[in-house]
């Protein structure tokens, strides 16, 4: 699969560069690679290693390391990335110091509808703690787990934007893959603090929402990535609800700055909201990417709304990360949009 687009890779650089003097030297453990996260940390490591001349080094865990070097032999064959092929429940690390662990495996809510949720379960959970035993024994100082904004449970009270401190949610209980998911995350943000209070790592979580960018599946749960696969395939674009939950997106260069910067210099044993505060009806989103795009089928929505009732809504609060470590939201939705659409008709990596 071809880069990202070096437009991007240079904003990163610009808003970490001043982070990378820890890295000099060093080595990266990262696990979840592969993943829409992981491409862009990985893309964005090598890009930086190389510009700032770091001599670091990447070492990657993944379950099946020959397909990733068919699809991007231009990442997996860099001199600095080595793989660890292995199960995030069972791996065991090469003898090596790892300071820095970036923690991003693990199934994502859309395929617990499909698999079993107890083996699931035990991916998140059983492979946080693995990784965690794992990496304390090889001098880990910092530890990133990249969790997720669902770890809040449905937003009973109609909040604009939710905050880390969301204690009055109630969380999803029951069997289904969504309590799965969330409590599963939850116990993963869990084991990570008690490892920080032990002072046995440095662990910061990294709460995520709603994200936009290449590399995004377009063939998923996503409402982002299907609407661009509408639009690229030069199909209406289809709501199947009633357009009005509101959601926000942050574009992934934005993302990986930020996920940068929570490894380097978050606190240890906080959590962090990471997305966009500016929020986006599903069906104007839908909208904005249609007149972006000048999308000439347009679009449909299945469902009206239900009079009166409120919209549901998913926007984090990010006044700790804006605040506390200067983070902000620096490319908007249209150019977000912009972007991906560009890298997507360019790569010809549309479904």
């Amino acid at each position: 699969m071809p880069p990202i687009f070096k437009t991007d890779l240079n904003h990163i650089l610009d808003h970490t560069r001043d982070l990378w003097g820890e890295m000099r030297g060093e080595n990266l453990f990262i696990t979840g690679g592969t993943g829409f996260f992981g491409r862009w940390m990985l893309e964005s490591f090598l890009w930086v290693n190389s510009q700032l001349k770091l001599k670091a080094h990447l070492t990657l865990l993944t379950r099946n390391p020959d397909v990733f070097i068919n699809n991007s032999p231009q990442i997996a064959l860099a001199d600095n990335i080595t793989f660890l092929k292995g199960d995030i429940r069972t791996f065991t690390l090469p003898s090596k110091k790892y300071p820095f662990v970036i923690h991003a495996a693990g199934e994502s809510s859309n395929k617990m509808k499909q698999g079993d949720l107890l083996n699931m379960l035990d991916i998140i959970v059983d492979g946080t703690r693995n990784t965690l035993e794992q990496v304390v024994q090889h001098n880990c100082k910092r530890w990133l787990f990249t969790s997720s904004g669902a770890i809040y449970g449905p937003n009973l009270l109609n909040l604009t934007q939710i905050p880390e401190n969301a204690s009055h949610h109630e969380y999803p209980s029951g069997s289904g893959f969504r309590s799965v998911y969330c409590q599963g995350k939850r116990m993963a943000e869990h084991l990570g603090e008690i490892y920080s209070e032990l002072g046995k790592v440095d662990a910061i979580n990294a709460r995520c929402f709603a994200f936009i960018g290449p590399h995004l599946p377009l063939d998923s749960h996503f409402a982002a990535g299907n609407f661009l696969n509408d639009i690229l395939n030069n199909r209406i674009i289809t709501i199947n609800g009633d357009g009005t939950p509101i959601r926000s997106y942050l574009y992934s260069a934005d993302l990986t700055i930020w996920l940068w910067t929570l490894l380097f210099r978050g606190k240890p044993g906080k959590a962090y909201n990471v997305g966009s505060d500016t929020a986006i009806s599903i069906e104007d989103l839908a909208r904005l990417m249609v007149n972006t795009l000048n999308s000439k089928p347009g679009l449909q929505i299945l469902r009206k709304p239900v009079p009166g009732a409120a919209a549901e809504s998913y926007v984090p609060e990010i006044k700790l990360a804006r605040d506390s470590l200067g983070l902000d939201v620096w490319i908007s939705p249209r150019e977000s949009i912009r972007r991906t659409f560009q890298w997507y008709k360019q790569t010809g990596n549309n479904l």
